[in-house]
């Protein structure tokens, strides 16, 4: 288990003056980098490997987006490792311990030398202690695709759209389907099932489908052949 202090900041808050889901997500990835590398099992470890952990799926919910300048605890554990796919939890508390998020996870290992999945090395297991897995509804990592939907605006994958791995930071993924749903619709729940990495220069063509009471929208994020890099699922708090 790893956990670390923070305050919100004016520039993780949305036009409420509360935490932005965006924000949320990359206080969680910020975590289980910072847990990595404090483990010695970070980018350099990987990089030297010539390995990657690459994101299956989200899972975030949120009881409630905490404001401006609060004060909070944000923490990741690893619970399983199956073959090349690890699994981990996160979550964000107030000071006084109440529960403001929480997170499910699935990751797998790659090896890039050949890209195809690799079952982690000894000191990885080794290195990585695993909790007991959080108390939570835990959804299935595929998102079940609607009909229909409306295309959107294709978006050019762009040089801050990048991570330290040259593709689509998984976030960024989750701020182009944000930018396609109602201006009043607060989340509950994220869901995000990755399908393949997009890369520089690549166009993403966004399709947006909405449920009949606007509870739920899915954001299929498709390439120039028509198969998503990445399906949203965000769900209204009730």
């Amino acid at each position: 288990m790893y956990t670390f202090q923070s305050r919100i900041r004016y520039s993780e808050i949305g036009e409420d003056g509360r935490l932005t889901l965006e924000s949320l997500l990359d206080y969680f990835q910020d975590s289980s980098i910072f847990h990595s590398e404090e483990l010695g099992l970070g980018i350099d470890y990987l990089n030297e490997k010539n390995m990657a952990w690459v994101l299956s799926s989200w899972q975030i919910l949120v009881d409630r987006y905490p404001k401006l300048c609060e004060n909070v605890l944000i923490g990741t554990s690893p619970y399983e490792f199956k073959g090349f796919i690890g699994y981990r939890n996160f979550w964000m508390d107030t000071q006084d311990g109440e529960r403001l998020a929480y997170a499910n996870s699935v990751w797998s290992l790659m090896d890039l030398n050949v890209m195809a999945p690799a079952k982690p090395p000894v000191e990885m297991i080794e290195g990585y202690t695993l909790s007991p897995k959080l108390d939570m509804d835990y959804a299935p990592r595929k998102i079940p695709l609607p009909s229909g939907g409306e295309i959107k605006d294709t978006i050019e994958v762009k040089p801050h759209h990048l991570d330290t791995n040259g593709h689509v930071n998984n976030g960024q993924y989750v701020r182009m389907a944000l930018d396609h749903i109602s201006e009043d619709f607060k989340a509950r729940q994220l869901r995000a099932e990755y399908k393949k990495p997009a890369m520089l220069h690549d166009k993403i063509m966004p399709t947006v489908i909405t449920n009949e009471d606007g509870s739920v929208y899915t954001v299929v994020l498709n390439g120039e052949d028509n198969k998503p890099y990445c399906i949203v699922e965000l769900t209204r708090v009730s």
